[in-house]
């Protein structure tokens, strides 16, 4: 029990630094936050991510291009254009590293505004790091696990962030439903998403990009929509206001610029 406890927590803790932090917040401006609060869920990223961190600015910078170049040869993750899941996952990390390794050749489009703390980033992005939250993710294992089976749960630990990002990339772009016509193969993954936190409402989110609640029809929930309107009534966030209502009509998004995004 106590095995199945901590690989829950770890994945909704995990996931809910990618869609709150570093996607919503990093990748569309759905909200803005003080420095000081951006530092904290810096390093919130990076204790709920742990081995598997991502550098919320080379997150941010790597989606924007997935929105603009969206099923297309320069989409970082497309099924339309990778053999298989791990090919796709593959050609993820080496475009994730070269941003993440360089300034260089990136659009200014892809820049505005993304959060950046390259210090910590080096310190949290390092191998240190990641071997530190290995270590403590195997010897809790050692401790608790009942039987060696509960150890084929420990690679989803050390890659839990590109696990979250692979089943959205892969899975919302072959398999579901749409509510909206798109020039992209974007699909509602799940009618109620308790599993990815509402990032598996995809089609929603690829025609409201900005909009900080990814559920639009009645059953379609967004369990991190609450708690992004609680942050805000307690003044830990301010909404952009494109983010609180369905805009009446978007750009084509390869013309979209940062701060549409």
């Amino acid at each position: 029990m106590a095995i199945l406890i901590f690989f829950a927590a770890h994945w909704y803790l995990s996931l809910f630094s990618q869609t709150f932090f570093q996607h919503r917040y990093g990748a569309h401006s759905a909200f803005k936050m003080s420095k000081g609060w951006e530092k904290f869920f810096f390093i919130v990223t990076w204790l709920t991510e742990g081995s598997s961190y991502l550098s919320p600015r080379a997150y941010a910078i790597m989606h924007r291009m997935h929105h603009a170049f969206t099923d297309t040869e320069k989409d970082p993750h497309s099924p339309s254009y990778s053999k298989n899941l791990m090919d796709m996952m593959w050609k993820t990390k080496t475009i994730y590293t070269g941003i993440f390794d360089s300034h260089d050749g990136i659009e200014p489009r892809f820049l505005k505004g993304v959060p950046s703390w390259p210090a910590f980033d080096k310190f949290a992005h390092g191998w240190v790091s990641r071997f530190g939250f290995a270590i403590a993710y195997t010897a809790f294992y050692v401790v608790y696990a009942p039987n060696v089976f509960c150890y084929l749960l420990l690679p989803i630990h050390f890659a839990m962030g590109p696990v979250h990002g692979a089943v959205i990339n892969w899975y919302a772009h072959k398999y579901g439903y749409t509510n909206y016509k798109m020039n992209n193969t974007s699909e509602n993954l799940f009618h109620v998403d308790w599993l990815m936190l509402g990032e598996s409402y995809h089609n929603n989110h690829h025609k409201f990009p900005t909009r900080a609640n990814f559920g639009v029809k009645w059953h379609e929930v967004d369990p991190i929509y609450p708690i992004v309107l609680m942050f805000k009534t307690l003044g830990i966030i301010k909404m952009n206001p494109v983010a609180v209502n369905k805009p009446k009509s978007l750009k084509p998004e390869h013309e979209l610029e940062a701060a549409e995004f």
